[in-house]
């Protein structure tokens, strides 16, 4: 999919994306033996703090997740998202609601089949589109990405994500940002060129 170039910042994907788990042990066995993602690198944190294990998730991107003996408990609906889409995904402010990892689009409908063999729960596939509800039973022309959703063991959700289109930000970056108010206001800056 062809982007507009950052003029401002090289950056050339995520390096890695840090989340906590609660069982470092039924993380590596859910990222590695179901999803595939190779164990690239693990650190035992000094003085007993805890650890932090990297999986390869592909283009050099990484996502990785400590453990912290003493860590609060989740709280999803205000650190994460409490429910998959279909429900309420609302989380709070500066949380992390969900990882969605690109996957072909080809793919889309092996992989669905591949995770419920897994035992993973996932949602339908769902068609993301500029329809009046935003999703579609079917791929339409205005479909810009097909996603399936799933937890993780600790309650993260993810995403497969398959592009279905080029996005063109004169007719796919229309909408005014709201405030914390939630009033629309004019934006400032321009996308990067």
């Amino acid at each position: 999919m062809s982007r507009k170039k950052n003029e401002i910042f090289e950056i050339g994907g995520v390096n890695h994306l840090a989340l906590v788990c609660k069982d470092m042990a039924r993380t590596v066995d859910f990222y590695t033996n179901v999803l595939g993602m190779p164990l690239i690198k693990t650190i035992d944190l000094p003085q007993g703090m805890g650890q932090h294990f990297f999986f390869d998730i592909g283009n050099g991107d990484s996502l990785a997740f400590f453990w912290f003996p003493d860590a609060p408990h989740a709280a999803p609906g205000v650190a994460s998202a409490a429910n998959l889409p279909g429900k309420s995904i609302v989380s709070a402010h500066g949380s992390m609601n969900h990882v969605a990892f690109n996957v072909p689009a080809e793919k889309i409908d092996e992989y669905y089949g591949k995770l419920i063999a897994k035992g993973i729960k996932p949602t339908r596939i769902m068609n993301h589109d500029d329809s009046e509800y935003q999703i579609s039973a079917d791929v339409t022309p205005s479909t810009f990405v097909r996603s399936i959703y799933f937890f993780d063991p600790d309650g993260i959700c993810l995403e497969f994500a398959a592009w279905t289109r080029a996005l063109d930000p004169a007719i796919d970056a229309i909408h005014e940002p709201v405030d914390a108010a939630g009033k629309k206001k004019m934006r400032t800056l321009s996308p990067a060129e």
